[in-house]
């Protein structure tokens, strides 16, 4: 279940951004590729932070866990699988709403 997100951004914002990103002219056109480079990797350094902290609490957690007695995944695929279908896991909305 792949999601697609559209940011838009306003020519003030966009004037803003191009203060300290670089930009990419073609045919006297100005392109997004900057823009959209940087809201990339924004977003997979937030991921990778996340994954960690996900990674970190959950591992000490099955380690804690008497009840639990298989094998840790090594892979992240399957790490978030097998945390997300136990019946402790909450997303961060289902913890606030508690």
């Amino acid at each position: 279940m792949a999601k697609t997100i559209t940011i838009s951004v306003s020519d003030i914002e966009e004037k803003i951004l191009y203060n300290e990103l670089l930009t990419t002219v073609v045919k006297d056109d100005v392109s997004n590729e900057g823009i959209k480079d940087w809201t990339e990797n924004a977003f997979a350094g937030k991921l990778n932070s996340v994954w960690k902290r996900f990674q970190s609490e959950w591992t000490t957690k099955l380690m804690n866990d008497e009840t639990f007695t298989d094998s840790i995944p090594s892979n992240q695929e399957a790490f978030v699988n097998l945390v997300t279908a136990r019946a402790d896991y909450k997303t961060r909305q289902e913890k606030e709403d508690a």
